[in-house]
């Protein structure tokens, strides 16, 4: 069996020289569990129809609308701290409107379709930003608007946390049992209660 270094060489020869690529300085261990994490989210948010949406999650006071709209929430979080980072900025902003929207209880109320393409969008644009990052952006520290300052290099082990716990808070059959072992490592299964 290939390892996944060979495997990425594999598929850098098969996309050929106009492919764009993680930088070889990017933690691509936990780049792999938050990418992995996020497959395991959209195929648990896949098995449920939009009806199901408005049931109870697993967290207290959430419908699993509820779970979708953070989860892309922090997806945003993240690719904000990524471009902030890629644009030689220490500090995260808000540039466009809807950006101010992101509230959890707002993000519930949007139609299914709407819901499931926000976190569509999110992921993807989260996903670019952290391909187009170099070696000097992953080593940045970004403020948040909160004051915190968050290690770029620490946003897929963030996320890979996150959206792995956020898929058994839907509440349909996910569970710490599915996690890979590199995720047990990285997080007590305490982590998981809400």
């Amino acid at each position: 069996m290939a390892s996944e270094e060979e495997e990425r060489a594999r598929l850098r020869d098969r996309l050929g020289a106009g492919a764009r690529f993680d930088s070889s300085s990017a933690p691509a261990s936990d780049l792999l569990l938050a990418r992995r994490g996020t497959a395991y989210f959209a195929r648990k948010l896949n098995e449920l129809g939009d009806a199901e949406l408005d049931w109870p999650s697993l967290v207290p006071g959430w419908t699993r609308r509820h779970v979708v709209a953070h989860v892309s929430y922090h997806a945003r979080f993240l690719a904000r701290l990524a471009e902030a980072a890629r644009n030689g900025r220490t500090v995260e902003i808000l540039a466009e409107p809807e950006s101010q929207i992101e509230d959890v209880e707002f993000g519930a109320t949007l139609p299914a379709h709407a819901l499931r393409y926000l976190f569509n969008h999110s992921e993807v644009h989260l996903n670019v930003e952290w391909r187009d990052l170099d070696e000097k952006s992953w080593s940045a520290v970004i403020w948040t608007l909160e004051g915190k300052g968050v290690a770029v290099r620490d946003t897929p082990r963030l996320r890979a946390k996150e959206i792995w716990t956020r898929a058994v808070h839907l509440g349909n059959d996910g569970t710490p049992l599915d996690f890979p072992p590199a995720l047990h490592m990285l997080m007590n299964l305490t982590d998981i209660a809400t």
